[in-house]
């Protein structure tokens, strides 16, 4: 049994907030088994675990693998990368959907960069935008700008809960539903989200409830659920709700966490086996200056810290 762990630092393009964290790189774990691999990789701001948990934590099922025992993770982002690198991949997975285009950032910014936007020519079917963390008038006219712009588009938004009942319901009141897809998590509370979305009549779509195992149920406005498998963890628990979600008839977006190309390659491969028909949210890996596979996609183990370097014969 051959098993390793490494750990890698990738520079952001520009530093980013998560959660009112500034991040100007992202760190995680990149864990191998038989050659297979997986990546550990919890999100400051998202994650309940630290990057020095998981990694304890992951040397510690090395361990136990070497051992001849079954690594039991307990943190998510660990058992992500181990269900990972151990799962029985099926052959001849389709190809997912091209994912869709994600805006953040000030919105005096990103209404002038939109001239220049390279997809306005070619316009997506789908655009998502992080909101609930400018001014409100703000995030609200270039709202306005965007469904102005692109008729056709479909816009996905995305608050993380960074709302209460009534700035939630202020801020969907002025939005031009028609265009509207989903509202990802209005507010932090369910009961919340599902008072907003009746009383606007807006989409929703659950994010956060997921991630942090709450309670929730299938209601007429809820349309999607987004699944973060680095947050939810093992991929036994992402299936559940994919399940769940297949008996509401509700839409599945398999979605990244700012992991590394060799994250977003295995959560492409989730998307097209859990959710062919829907475009994943995986377009995170262009915030990154650094990759740590080859364009062959062979693991760059050389550009990276090795933490552990395990053989045995069984």
């Amino acid at each position: 049994m051959q098993l390793a762990l490494y750990r890698y630092s990738l520079q952001f393009r520009q530093p980013l907030m998560f959660k009112g964290q500034r991040l100007t790189n992202r760190e995680g774990l990149l864990v191998s088994i038989n050659g297979q691999w997986g990546e550990i990789a919890p999100l400051p701001g998202f994650s309940t675990e630290t990057l020095a948990e998981v990694e304890a934590e992951s040397l510690s099922c090395l361990a136990a693998l070497k051992r001849g025992e079954i690594a039991s993770p307990a943190l998510p982002s660990v058992q992500f990368g181990f269900d990972c690198a151990q799962r029985s991949w099926p052959n001849n997975l389709p190809t997912p959907l091209s994912p869709y285009p994600l805006l953040q950032g000030a919105p005096a910014e990103l209404i002038e960069s939109l001239s220049t936007a390279g997809w306005l020519a070619s316009p997506p079917s789908r655009l998502k935008l992080k909101v609930a963390r400018y001014a409100m008038e703000e995030e609200l006219a270039l709202i306005e700008q965007l469904a102005a712009r692109l008729p056709s588009t479909k816009l996905i938004l995305d608050a993380n809960g960074g709302w209460t009942r009534e700035e939630a319901q202020r801020f969907c009141e002025r939005l031009p539903l028609a265009q509207i897809d989903y509202l990802e998590e209005p507010c932090a509370a369910f009961d919340d989200t599902i008072a907003v979305a009746e009383a606007t009549g807006v989409a929703i779509a659950l994010d956060e409830t997921l991630s942090r195992r709450e309670e929730w149920h299938c209601h007429p406005q809820l349309k999607a659920l987004v699944i973060k498998p680095t947050l939810i963890g093992s991929l036994s628990a992402c299936e559940v709700l994919v399940q769940r979600a297949s008996a509401g008839n509700l839409r599945v977006v398999i979605s990244s966490s700012f992991e590394s190309d060799l994250g977003l390659g295995l959560l492409a491969r989730l998307a097209g086996e859990w959710a062919p028909h829907d475009p994943p949210g995986l377009d995170t890996g262009h915030w990154l200056t650094e990759r740590v596979t080859t364009a062959m996609g062979e693991v760059m183990t050389e550009n990276m810290h090795c933490l552990s370097k395990l053989e045995n014969s069984a």
